[in-house]
Order: structure tokens, then C-alpha cells, then sequence
């Protein structure tokens, strides 16, 4: 749900800078089919439809693959400015995931400071008592008085960031995008 704040705050970046939002609607990112295949992916397991599938062990499977497949078509497309940041923090994420089983570590506190309490079915972000590459897992929070308050992480934060640099680059004239 990060991701849902690197949009507006992209668009008015845009804007600001000058750009027209049909300008985006030039913009060439291949293979964004798979990109959005393993963001279906991802939707469904986390959406409690899959409680059953996820909880045998095969949801972490799933949850590592559809990140790796995301990330993939993510770097296949480093040509776009600020895609570079959104393949870091993707990295990270996945970094993170993999070195800790399939899942991405949070604290109860940060749960706590988004208004969340730790759930019973799976999920993208699991307390764990000792979590490997602590400062890279969700241990940052949205405060719930925002819309989708949730736990992220850096590597969220980068790929906001690259996203939004994605959207007000992507905005602007193409010689300004050189």
C-alpha cells in the first residue's frame, strides 16, 4: 500500500516540473505484463483467499517467486530514469524475504505504530523474534490515522521514490527526459 502514496506525490511532481500526465502514456516498460502477473500474485495470496494454500509453506514459495518475477521486470527496464531505485528497493525487499524463510520481518511495535495487530493468516510481514538483515524488513509504519496505514520497509521507501521519479520524469517533454 506504500506504493499508493508514490503516485499522487509523482503526478504533482510532474506538474511542478512542468509535465502533462498523457505524457506518461509514452513511456515504453517492457514487460509489464510479468510485472503486473507477479503483483496478481502477490494480491491474491495476501488477500486471505489463499489462508490454506499459503499456510503449508507453499505461500512463502509463492510470495519469494512473484517478487523475483516483479523484480525481473523491473530490470529490464533500468533504461527509465528512477527505475534504478525502484530495482534496489525491490532487491532489498527480496533480500530480506529470502534470507528470512519467505517472509518480511516486522516488529510489533511497528505494527503497534500503524494501528495493526499481528495476523493469523499469512502474510507479507511477520513478527520474527531475531530477523536477518533487520534493517532492511518492515520496521517503519504508517500511522493509522492515514488511509492504508501499514508496516514498510527501506526498500518500499526506495521504491517509492524511484516511482515517483519514474512519474515526473515520465511526465516531462522527451527532450527534458534526457
Amino acid at each position: 500500500m506504500f506504493i499508493l502514496y508514490a503516485l499522487p506525490i509523482g503526478i504533482l511532481a510532474g506538474y511542478l516540473m512542468g509535465g502533462r500526465l498523457d505524457r506518461l502514456g509514452e513511456l515504453r516498460f517492457r514487460w509489464g505484463w510479468l510485472a503486473m502477473a507477479g503483483l496478481l500474485v502477490q494480491v491474491v495470496l495476501f488477500s486471505g483467499a489463499m489462508d490454506a494454500v499459503a499456510g503449508d509453506g507453499l505461500g512463502a514459495t509463492i510470495y519469494v517467486a512473484s517478487t523475483a518475477v516483479v523484480l525481473i521486470a523491473v530490470l529490464r527496464n533500468l533504461r527509465l530514469r528512477g527505475i534504478a531505485l525502484v530495482a534496489l528497493g525491490a532487491a532489498s525487499n527480496l533480500a530480506a524475504i529470502v534470507a528470512n524463510g519467505g517472509v518480511m520481518p516486522t516488529t510489533v511495535g511497528a505494527l503497534a505504530a500503524a494501528g495493526l495487530d499481528p495476523q493469523d493468516g499469512f502474510s507479507n510481514s511477520a513478527v520474527l523474534t531475531d530477523p536477518v538483515l533487520a534493517p532492511l524488513t518492515d520496521i517503519f509504519a504508517l500511522p493509522p490515522w492515514l488511509p492504508s496505514a501499514n508496516v514498510f520497509s527501506i526498500g518500499d521507501v526506495l521504491i517509492g521514490l524511484g516511482v515517483v521519479v519514474v512519474i515526473a520524469v515520465g511526465m516531462r517533454p522527451e527532450r527534458a527526459r534526457r
